[in-house]
Order: C-alpha cells, then structure tokens, then sequence
C-alpha cells in the first residue's frame, strides 16, 4: 500500500489508491509522448515541414498540459508523481523511434502511432477511475477527447490513405 497524504476529500483510501495507480499508470506514456513529439519536431524534413512543424507544437503544448493536469491530479489525492526517466522509459507502449532525420510521412506516422497508443492507454483507465472518482474519469476524457482530434488533423496530413 502506498502512503497517501491526508486530503479533505470525501474519498477513501481505495478509491484514492485505486485513482492515483490509474493516472500513474498513464502518466509515463503521456510523459514519452511530449518527448517524442519534441524529436519528430526537430527533425523534421519535407515539402510539407513548416505546416507540420508547426503542428507537432501544437499537440506539443496540449501534450505537456495533459502530463501536468494528470501529474497535479495524483498529488490532489495524496499520491506522489512519478515522471522520471527510468520510469518514462519502462513504457512499453510505443514502437522504436527512426533514427535520423525524419519525412514528414515517417513523422506523421510515428506520431500518429504514439497518439493512438496514449488513446487506448486511457481509454483503458477511464472505466475503472469513472467507477470511483468521476473529478478524476472527467479529466481523463478531455485528455482523450483531445488526443483523438489531434490524430484525426495529424493524420490528415498525410499524402494518402
């Protein structure tokens, strides 16, 4: 059992652990996200660059939103977040990144694959953390909700299906 500092929230214990270990879970892969967006950003090469360039930033920012409201979240319920790298880097989620510089379709279907895994990650979550603490379960959709319409406009972009 985890320690949990004492908050004056009308939820017990369980519902507490039970919410933390949920957004914990996601946390790494949202963690992960911002980083590899940053990488495509970077290296980014094509005909279509500054348009999606431009685009990585933005999911970028909405990104690094979504990992403080959920880190911010665990430590409101008396958890402690965890986001360090030997922690970031145990998510087994995503595929290896290209080396090197990047198409701008290696970018986008890089991107869109990681976008898709956070989405499935917290999807999985929703459920179990709407059971119990639907402050916490409205959180995680809007970060859903946010990811998928960044991956529909993402993929968008692509040359063809």
């Amino acid at each position: 059992m985890t320690t949990l500092r004492t908050v004056p929230f009308n939820l017990s214990d369980d519902v507490r652990e039970q919410t933390i270990g949920n957004l914990q879970s996601w946390l790494p892969s949202l963690i992960g996200l911002t980083l590899r967006l940053k990488q495509a950003h970077w290296n980014l090469r094509g005909v279509r660059f500054k348009s999606v360039h431009e685009q990585l930033d933005e999911i970028l920012a909405d990104a690094r939103d979504a990992v403080d409201d959920v880190a911010e979240r665990i430590v409101t319920l008396g958890g402690a977040a965890d986001g360090v790298p030997s922690t970031v880097s145990s998510y087994a989620g995503f595929g290896p990144f290209p080396a090197g510089l990047l198409s701008v379709e290696t970018a986008i279907d890089t991107i869109c694959s990681d976008l898709a895994a956070v989405v499935r990650d917290g999807r999985r979550h929703i459920g179990s953390i709407g059971e119990v603490d639907p402050v916490s379960e409205d959180l995680a959709i809007g970060i859903v909700g946010a990811v998928e319409k960044h991956h529909w406009m993402l993929h968008s972009q692509r040359e063809a299906d």
